[in-house]
């Protein structure tokens, strides 16, 4: 089973490709949660996540002859990015194969961190079945996401520098995806310190850990679902899951509209992209999916900030929903003249603006004289909107709330 040792020994490897990154107090959360909250901005490590810390490690134990045969693995993001870099700066060829509908945006970064992208399939499992081939085709060394001793010792440098940043620390939370990170910040940590607690955190439609200790085996997820496209893993690792069961100490869940408010919290209050993985540990104590008290202190790591552009819109959006700020509303007018422009100025009577409006005189599920209207409104909060849906609904509107 991997050991402190194994961490240390990943330190000099991981040190020459990955930077050491800010471990910030934030008074915004630690205000809101009563705890002391020290954010883990991993976020900011080269190439936008963690990952790079285990590929360098990893590509660092290559022999002579498997340097020149080169590596291979398959992702469809932050995996593939930490190994490209990794693999350039050891002067190691690198295909990474990613699936034919990986995000443009996330080719271009692999292909520009020097590796040769090879795009196959139409999700992970056909990429990654690929990539086995060009393995056994090119005596290629296979560098795993997370199921590998390399790879976890890699990432556990992480617990490294929390624990001498902040050797009172009371409790760290940690993403769960496959394991390798978690497996790796456990064993740094209850290794270097005596009394922290480690916390793993897993969305709820991905909850293969959280499955596999209440059942005592590794149990997979069937049809994994949720934003937090970097940890929606079906099934927690082979090598990583007996880490899991004897140093975290719980493993908790969170759902998407969770991650997507702490996701939206983030960025307006700490000025701080992340990706829905990167969400779910700040989501877990806002939410106190696990018991902890009054001035506890609390390290979430962000594990990482790699989020497509589309997906943020959508995501901010949903964080927008849960704060009360965003509201989707359907009514229905009389078609005559002044009919919108009433209920546009009672609207904008009770202080709220108005986002978008979509009139429609042609659908068939109402009157002939009648007009379907839907409006995107901001407001300040929960009770702003409800207050408005009672002013409409007293002035006689029929109000639908859509989100």
């Amino acid at each position: 089973m991997l050991t402190l040792s194994d961490v240390h020994a990943a330190r000099e490897a991981v040190d020459e490709v990955a930077r050491q990154t800010p471990l910030e107090h934030s008074n915004t959360f630690s205000e809101q949660t009563n705890a002391e909250i020290h954010l883990k901005l991993e976020n900011l490590q080269r190439t936008g996540s963690f990952k790079i810390r285990g590929a360098a490690n990893r590509i660092a134990q290559l022999t002579d002859a498997e340097t020149e045969a080169g590596v291979v693995t398959a992702s469809a993001g932050n995996h593939a990015q930490g190994v490209a870099l990794a693999a350039e700066r050891a002067g190691v060829d690198a295909k990474i194969v990613m699936p034919q509908y990986a995000p443009v945006s996330k080719v271009d970064a692999t292909k520009s961190y020097g590796a040769r992208v090879v795009l196959h399939g139409a999700d992970y499992d056909a990429a990654q079945t690929r990539a086995h081939e060009i393995e056994r085709e090119e005596s290629r060394t296979y560098v795993h996401a997370f199921d590998d001793e390399f790879v976890m010792a890699g990432q556990g440098t992480i617990g490294l520098e929390i624990a001498e940043a902040i050797p009172r620390v009371d409790t760290v939370v940690v993403p769960i995806g496959g394991g390798g990170l978690i497996s790796g910040v456990a064993t740094a940590l209850k290794g270097e310190l005596d009394d922290v607690r480690v916390v793993g955190v897993q969305a709820s439609g991905a909850d293969s850990a959280a499955r596999s200790l209440s059942k005592g085996r590794r149990t997979a997820t069937t049809g994994v679902d949720t934003i937090a496209d970097g940890i929606a893993v079906s099934e927690v690792g082979e090598r990583t899951f007996p880490v899991i069961r004897e140093r975290v100490d719980e493993v908790v869940t969170v759902s998407d509209e969770e991650i997507a408010l702490a996701l939206t919290l983030l960025l307006e209050r700490s000025k701080t992209l992340v990706e829905g993985a990167g969400a779910v540990a700040l989501a877990a104590v806002r939410e106190r999916a696990f018991d902890y008290d009054d001035g506890e202190v609390i390290v979430p790591t962000l594990c990482g900030g790699n989020i497509d552009l589309n997906q943020l819109t959508t995501v901010v959006m949903r964080g927008l929903v849960q704060m009360g700020r965003y509201l989707r509303i359907r009514t229905e007018l009389k078609d005559r003249p002044g009919a919108l422009e009433g209920l546009i100025e009672l609207i904008s009577t009770n202080d709220v603006n108005i986002y978008a409006i979509r009139h429609d005189r042609t659908s068939r599920d109402i009157a002939v004289n009648a007009a379907d209207v839907v409006l995107d409104l901001e407001t300040r909060d929960e009770d702003h909107g409800a207050a408005l849906v009672a002013a409409l609904e007293e002035h006689g509107y029929d109000v639908e709330v859509l989100v």
